[in-house]
Formats: C-alpha cells, structure tokens, sequence
C-alpha cells in the first residue's frame, strides 16, 4: 500500500485517493533562463510518484503549469517580472523568450525520460479565468484595491498561516512578502497587480478600467479550478513553496470555492553542489548540457537524484555523478547477462522494490534491494518502467556478427590460440564490448562509455 509524507499533516499516510483518478497538480518552472541540473529535481521525484502510482494501477490526470508571466523576481509583490527581465538580458519580446525556454525546458523534459503530463496549461492562456477568480474572492469579502493592485486581505482566512506554520504576530513587513504602506495586514499579497505609469511590462490586460497583469500565485489556483476541479489529490512542489505560494494558494482556492484545494501536499527538498547553495555568482549551475559535455548522461544524473531521498537535501559532486553512473552501467551490464542465459529472479523481487518504493517514495531502498538481488529480463523491465531509467533501451542485444565473435573467440581459448583470442577480445573492446571468461565460455558487457 502507497504511503505518503503529507506536508498539511505533518505524517506519514495512507494513501487513499478521493476518487476513481488521481488528479495531480505539479508547480512548473517559470521559463526566462536556461533550467539549471537542481530544477529537474522536483520533477524527476514526481516523475516517480506518478510511475509508483501507476505500479500501483491507479489511474492518474496530472497537470503541470508553465509559468510564463506574472513571477517577479522577489517571489513576493514587488521586483521585475522574471520574463521582462529575461527579455532584458537577450534583447528579445518576452513571448519570444517564453517559447524559446518553453522549448529547451521540454526538450530536456523528455531527455530526463519524464512520463509526459496529462496537461501542460501556460499561464498566458489563463488570463480571464484569472480575472474571474479575482471576481470570485471579491465577491466573497476576501479582497481589497491599493494604487498598485488587487490584495487578499489574509485577517478574512484565519487558517491562513496554519499550513506553513507562520508567526503572523512576529512577521515583520517586508520580510516574507513585498511591503506596501497600503496593504491592511504584513501578510497580504496580490493577486492582481496595476502597471504604474511609466512602467515598462510588455505582457498586460485590461482588468477593472487598468492595465494589469496577475500576481504569480494566483495561476495555479485558476489553473487548478479551470481543469481538475477543488479538491485535487496531490500537490506537489519544493519546500521553498510551503511559506509564500502554496500558503497563497490554499486562501485563494478557499475563497473562490469555499473548498479545500489539496488532500495531500508533497514537497522536495534542494540540492546543493559541493555543499553551496546553486549560484550563478559561485559558477555552479550545470545544465545538462553541461553534464553531457563531461561525459554523463541525463540518465545518469536521474540515477543520482533516485539514489536518495526526495525530502533529503542531497549535495551534487561529480564524484558521486560518477558512482550513479558506474552503478547504472552495472545495472544493465547484468541486463545483457540475462539476454544471454534465462535467469530466474529472486522470489517476489520486484513486489519487494515496489513495496520500497511505495515507503514514501524510498527510491533509495529499492536501489538497494535491486544491488543485493538476482532479477529476471522481466524484473528488469518492470524496473525500467517504474524509475524511467532507459535502462532496457540503451542496452541492446549485440549484433549476430558480435555473436559470432563471442563464440569464435571460445573456441581459440579452448585450441590455447591465446594470439587469436587476445586479437578478437580488442576487436571486441573496440566495439564496447568486453568478455568476462567464465567456466561455461565468455559473458559480453558493455564497457563504461
């Protein structure tokens, strides 16, 4: 039975969905810059709880949103927006950045062998149901008008803080979101916002007689409401979204719906690169292309992040990229053993690495049930399917040529032709194939490429 760590209770649960689909929400990137190795954590973590579900048989409708206006660079109510500044730096519309990152975040997507999402819904797309969510919680008494925006007025929603655990009382103005003189309470936030005069903002609708654009939290409760519908199953995102944007989110989806927005809320931790937090100003924010230029694979990088836990903060060096790597390699190594005998699995193998798997997502004990076991061709390929490793694809059977060598060069070990076997062992190597002599004739891996 799939257990979870739900953030809103603070335990480790059951899971049980609240219907015959599990709907999932996932928070997407904001696209103004090339994605660096630690914004693919979050999603290959809930790459893996939708594989575990569908393990599990469950029936699964996930949305995962683009984040394409509106996130300013405070994470709060003041700052650039992302995309303007984006556009800024590379002398482009911000529509033109916006597609380009939209591309290279879902080309690297698929290079990470994410399980496509049900719905990938761009912000942009969603302006008047933005509108309408603002006429639903103004409605309701939830908001106010300022010089510079619409505010959710936080005092109307007393469970506001329970989610995050926050000291209202202790909140000093400014200190989690952006401060204005206008706002009624520290902790209120926008949920429309009005370009001043004189500001530059490229992307801008009309909203009551006034230029505008929507505060960034606002799109995933919209998104939410127009698609899945209140409540969902699960929410998922990083741990920086508990205290601002998934706290906002909850009052907002209370105050259009009077419902809960989320029955389970999971969230991942960072990683860090030799312990340093991923800073530009540090030089440390490796995209996968830079990875690839070192010699590792996308899927050598996701064998990392599955090597531990999604709510452990986990420190990057290319010396532990490099064991993920070797133990990926061994893996299918293995793999090429069984196309070459029938082997039989430990009993009940893949029941025990998914009975691991379904912990809380333990990636990382499953790993080592697969390290310590002898798993059939079809232990594999159930494993393949549920850590999306590429693991069966990228190792496939050797040629009948390659074949004909393996067999051949036995047959010069028996004559004790050590010249012809030693010459047909390079040839071999050349190819990436090395033979391991055994009693019964050599066994063909791939080498480490």
């Amino acid at each position: 039975m799939l257990r979870l760590y739900n953030t809103a209770t603070r335990k480790t649960e059951s899971f049980k969905p609240l219907g015959d689909e599990v709907k999932i929400y996932t928070c997407g990137p904001t696209v103004y810059n090339y994605p660096h190795i630690g914004n693919y954590a979050a999603y290959t973590y809930w790459d893996l709880l939708v594989r575990t579900l569908k393990a599990n048989n469950y029936r699964v409708k996930r949305v995962l949103n683009l984040t394409d206006v509106g996130h300013l660079t405070s994470d709060g109510d003041d700052g650039e927006d992302k995309l303007e500044k984006g556009a800024a730096r590379e002398g482009k519309s911000v529509y033109e950045i916006a597609d380009y990152y939209i591309n290279v975040y879902m080309d690297n997507y698929s290079k990470m062998e994410f399980l496509p999402a049900d719905i990938v819904a761009r912000a942009t797309d969603y302006i008047d149901a933005d509108m309408r969510s603002v006429d639903e919680m103004t409605s309701h008494g939830y908001t106010y008008e300022t010089t510079d925006g619409v505010y959710f007025d936080t005092s109307k929603f007393p469970e506001y803080a329970d989610f995050a655990k926050i000291d209202l009382s202790g909140l000093q103005a400014g200190a989690r979101v952006g401060f204005n003189a206008e706002k009624r309470n520290v902790s209120d936030f926008a949920v429309w916002k009005f370009i001043q005069p004189g500001e530059k903002h490229a992307m801008r609708w009309d909203y009551l007689g006034r230029p505008g654009y929507p505060g960034w939290h606002l799109e995933c409760s919209t998104i939410i409401h127009e698609i899945l519908g209140e409540p969902i199953d699960i929410h998922t995102g990083g741990v920086d979204h508990i205290p601002v944007h998934h706290t906002n989110e909850i009052a907002q989806t209370y105050a259009m719906t009077g419902k809960k927005l989320a029955k389970y809320w999971l969230h991942c931790d960072f990683i860090t690169i030799d312990r340093q937090k991923i800073s530009k100003s540090l030089g440390n924010t490796y995209t996968l292309d830079d990875l690839a230029d070192k010699g590792f694979s996308a899927m050598d990088y996701k064998m990392w992040l599955l090597s531990g836990h999604y709510q452990g903060t986990r420190n990057f060096t290319f010396d532990s990229l490099l064991a993920a790597k070797n133990r990926r390699q061994n893996w299918r190594n293995r793999i090429a053993e069984c196309y070459q005998r029938e082997m039989d699995g430990d009993d009940g193998v893949f029941e025990k690495i998914l009975d691991a798997v379904n912990n809380n997502l333990n990636s990382a004990e499953a790993f080592a049930i697969i390290d310590n076991s002898r798993l059939s061709l079809n232990d594999w390929e159930k494993v393949d399917e549920l850590f999306g490793l590429r693991l069966i694809v990228d190792t496939p059977k050797i040629s009948e040529k390659q074949y004909a060598l393996v067999k051949e060069r036995d047959v010069a070990r028996a004559a004790k032709d050590f010249a012809k076997s030693d010459k047909i062992r390079d040839e071999l190597l050349s190819q990436g194939i090395v033979i391991n002599d055994t009693p019964n004739g050599g066994v063909w891996q791939y080498s480490a490429w």
